[in-house]
């Protein structure tokens, strides 16, 4: 399910009446605890967060021209899509993650490399995700990010 958006504000307004007050909710907690120097955009049809190019010129390496991604919120078909790269790219953070996800969730944790799933928005443990968001700095995930792609 891809939601046509141009801005943040425009794409929660498209969400299902049932999802939104836990999406806005996400998105709060995300922003209110988003390291400085990330900002908010549209990436990839969702919601971004990402370093922008006046941080980082170089950009993403599979295409230069956009900003390079760190976290994407998004409405699926059957689910809210959390994607955060540093539990991909950093073992200890992912770790951290898992093992701190039960203590914040009474439901199963639903997670692929760097997407977790959430099928109903009460499901979103928000204070686990605010502690996550802010655990890497722009500086942390631009060295995590060009160590990653230097050594493929």
């Amino acid at each position: 399910m891809k939601i046509e958006a141009r801005n943040p504000e425009e794409y929660v307004k498209k969400i299902p009446n049932e999802r939104e007050l836990g999406f806005s909710k996400l998105r709060q907690t995300i922003l209110d605890n988003l390291p400085e120097g990330f900002e908010e955009t549209m990436n990839y049809g969702m919601i971004g967060y990402v370093v922008p190019k006046s941080i980082y010129p170089s950009g993403y390496h599979c295409d230069p021209k956009l900003p390079l991604p760190f976290m994407s919120i998004a409405s699926q078909k059957n689910f809210i899509a959390f994607y955060h790269s540093g539990i991909y790219a950093d073992h200890e953070i992912s770790k951290w993650f898992i093992e701190e996800f039960p203590k914040h969730s009474k439901y199963k944790l639903d997670m692929g490399k760097s997407c977790v799933r959430f099928k109903k928005p009460e499901h979103i443990p928000f204070e686990l995700i605010g502690e996550l968001v802010k655990k890497i700095s722009v500086e942390d995930w631009v060295k995590l990010y060009e160590n990653r792609i230097s050594n493929k």
